[in-house]
């Protein structure tokens, strides 16, 4: 009996020089179930990984133009869930045990045991992510093993065939796996809450709560009772208890997007938080015992908040203990096309149209737009067209149309706000020459908190005396 195939098959890349070893290791592998592609040498494997998505590498380490540990070190940069198995016929222990510390998922001598090397290729796939071809049972020794429905469901919402993409979805499997707080990097639009969701979703608290809040979107006075929650009367207005969505978040995952967006008051109550696992709601006088996972994310260059002094350095550690980047649209284009499909299903159904597609020149000028506002402005651009289509198929006049009349990404509170006060600031001192006792009383605001203000925003008075140029706005 065949095997069943309960999604893609499992794609290997095979890296030898030895010709008749290559077609029979293919042969093999191909037999139990496996998708194989072939190089027999270090760039042509290189010239693969750059083209294709690969789940498993097995190399030899002596190669023509190189060396299997190279190629290893190559797709750790570029890839580095992807896992490696090299074979060779030149092993020693001090080979074994440098692979193995470098992170090499096996290492097998030639002439190896098929049953290992399947088997050895099964366990890293298993480690790696989720295993894509269930087995007849007469071949359950030489072919992966079962996956459960779950093993794609986590990422069901983002729509990819990008190797990148691919590569980071890895990783996020990976960590789904483990507590360790989690912060996703990456441009507004890109889809960090759906990657927050996902590693949720492929963890073990996936049947517990997932709970988004964004820390720019909500007024800073309110942002302490939304976190924490509070007691009766606690402050004014507060005619009742209010349940915080850290408590909320109890047994599964707290997300906190915009977090470098979080003031500094705020950023110390949640390092307490998590060091001892328990939130005081504002005016309690007792702590409640909280059990949950953080993932955070930012588009700012949390980095140079630091150095700014406008992000605290042991929260930092804290949140970052991994970190994932989410790649511009732009920087995975192959995507668009198959983003926008999926995107004009929906929509027709929204609209109640009969909606065919994309006319060859209408996905040309999707794939090459420039897309500042990522796979959100996308998602509007195709949502235009579909209220706007009156043919089955739409024209690239109309996506064009579409795309010219995109207005600039909208500022998140926060952003316009910062914006707003630095502007303000450096009219102030370009009103009094840089004098920032005058400045301040213009502002109502005292020299101490003056500075303050300016030292935030990177402005220093002497800018603004004499000759000197002015700042850049």
């Amino acid at each position: 009996m065949r095997a069943t195939v309960t999604s893609a098959p499992a794609r290997l890349l095979v890296v030898d020089d030895d010709t008749d070893l290559l077609r029979l290791l293919a042969m093999r592998l191909q037999a139990s179930g496996y998708r194989v592609v072939t190089a027999d040498c270090v760039e042509a494997a290189r010239n693969r990984l750059g083209v294709e998505r690969f789940d498993l590498v097995l190399s030899d380490v002596r190669l023509p133009d190189g060396d299997g540990l190279a190629l290893f070190e190559d797709i750790r940069r570029q890839h580095p869930a992807l896992p490696v198995i090299l074979l060779t016929a030149h092993g020693s222990i001090p080979d074994a045990v440098e692979a193995t510390a470098l992170g090499v998922a096996g290492y097998l001598t030639k002439p190896f045991d098929s049953h290992a090397l399947l088997q050895g290729i099964r366990q890293a796939l298993q480690l790696a992510g989720p295993v894509h071809i269930r087995a007849d049972p007469a071949h359950a020794p030489l072919a992966a093993g079962p996956v459960s429905a779950g093993d794609t469901a986590w990422r069901a919402a983002i729509i990819s065939r990008s190797s990148r993409m691919h590569a980071l979805l890895g990783e996020a499997r990976l960590l789904a796996a483990s507590d360790a707080s989690v912060l996703i990097r990456g441009d507004s639009g890109t889809g960090k809450e759906l990657l927050a969701r996902a590693i949720h979703l492929a963890s073990p608290r996936a049947t517990a709560p997932f709970v988004a809040i964004n820390c720019g979107a909500i007024p800073e006075p309110l942002l302490e009772s939304e976190l924490f929650g509070h007691v009766r009367g606690a402050f004014t207005g507060a005619t009742s208890a209010h349940r915080g969505l850290v408590q909320a978040a109890h047994g599964g995952t707290l997300f906190l997007d915009e977090i470098g967006d979080m003031p500094l008051a705020l950023q110390v109550k949640l390092l307490r938080v998590l060091q001892e696992r328990a939130v005081r709601p504002v005016g309690a006088t007792r702590a409640e015992a909280v059990d949950l996972r953080i993932v955070s994310a930012t588009h700012r260059d949390l980095e140079a908040a630091l150095a700014a002094g406008q992000f605290r350095e042991d929260l930092y550690y804290r949140i970052d203990v991994v970190s994932l980047q989410l790649p511009t649209l732009a920087e995975r284009r192959e995507d668009i096309p198959l983003l926008a499909e999926h995107f004009l299903r929906g929509l027709a159904r929204k609209y109640a149209k009969r909606l065919t597609g994309f006319a060859p020149e209408a996905l040309e000028a999707l794939a090459t737009a420039a897309w500042p506002g990522n796979v959100r402005q996308l998602h509007n651009v195709v949502e235009q067209v579909c209220a706007l289509a009156t043919t089955p198929l739409i024209p690239r006049a109309l996506v064009e149309r579409a795309l010219r009349a995109q207005p600039a990404e909208p500022l998140g509170y926060a952003e316009a706000k910062r914006r707003f006060e630095r502007n303000y600031l450096i009219q102030l001192l370009k009103l009094t020459a840089g004098n920032v006792s005058d400045a301040a009383r213009l502002a109502e605001r005292n020299r101490t908190e003056f500075y303050r203000l300016l030292q935030r925003h990177g402005l220093t008075p002497e800018l603004f005396r004499g000759d000197r140029p002015d700042v850049e706005q």
